[in-house]
């Protein structure tokens, strides 16, 4: 049996130190995870359910270039810690959640602000404001041998050496095994799937042209700049 045109080619990640890489399977996404994150967006807190959203896998963007997308006025940055899952499974129990992690990375949850707006104000799903192409620039991945697990420690953000965002993984609503042990209740998770695992506060527009910087302990920074194409 033969394909009627070639398939594309395996979205991958690069693997810090290695020559290998990490195939991505699918990118799944944490809203509303960092209390000031939800109240600038004009929300209140709340642990009653984990927001979940994904994107396609082939969004993920590793050479440090990102085009401006098209159909909005309002690209907005979001920094966040990526969770790569090297273990599969479901029903994970949030004390064996971590078990699962490969290793974890930088990356940035784009996001088509006036769309996602938009679609919200008439209960429409989010994907036209997050689910687009090289939507998840990211970093590479550090495997959890080398750089440990975050239940503590800062990440910082800079838009042309200006910082907008600074806040430490201890302020998460939901840490990171609570993440993935409530997304295997929802999805059978499988090795090569990535956890953007939310943002803090001070999100905002870039244009092309913009550079950003995003950094987290113990882990290689992320830099992007947005391209006119």
């Amino acid at each position: 049996m033969t394909y009627i045109f070639p398939g594309r080619s395996q979205p991958a990640v690069a693997i810090s130190g290695l020559d290998t890489l990490f195939p991505v399977n699918r990118i799944y996404c944490v809203g509303k995870n960092y209390a000031a994150h939800i109240r600038e967006m004009g929300s209140e807190a709340s642990r009653d359910a984990v927001c979940f959203f994904m994107k396609p896998s082939d969004a993920v963007v590793t050479d440090g270039r990102m085009p401006y997308p098209p159909g909005t006025g309002k690209l907005h940055y979001e920094g966040e810690l990526v969770i790569a899952i090297g273990k599969g499974g479901a029903n994970i129990a949030a004390n064996d959640a971590l078990l699962h992690v490969y290793g974890y990375a930088a990356g940035l949850d784009m996001t088509r602000r006036d769309l996602q707006l938009a679609a919200a104000t008439v209960g429409h799903p989010w994907d036209t404001g997050k689910a687009f192409d090289c939507s998840a620039p990211i970093s590479p991945i550090v495997p959890v041998a080398e750089c440990g697990h975050f239940a503590n420690g800062s990440i910082k953000l800079w838009v042309n050496g200006q910082l907008r965002q600074d806040a430490d993984f201890g302020d998460l609503i939901w840490k990171n095994n609570e993440v993935i042990s409530e997304l295997s209740k929802l999805y059978t998770l499988q090795a090569g799937d990535l956890i953007f695992t939310g943002t803090p506060a001070g999100v905002g527009p870039v244009v092309a042209g913009d550079r950003i910087e995003l950094r987290i302990d113990r882990l290689p920074k992320l830099e992007v700049m947005i391209t006119a194409s």
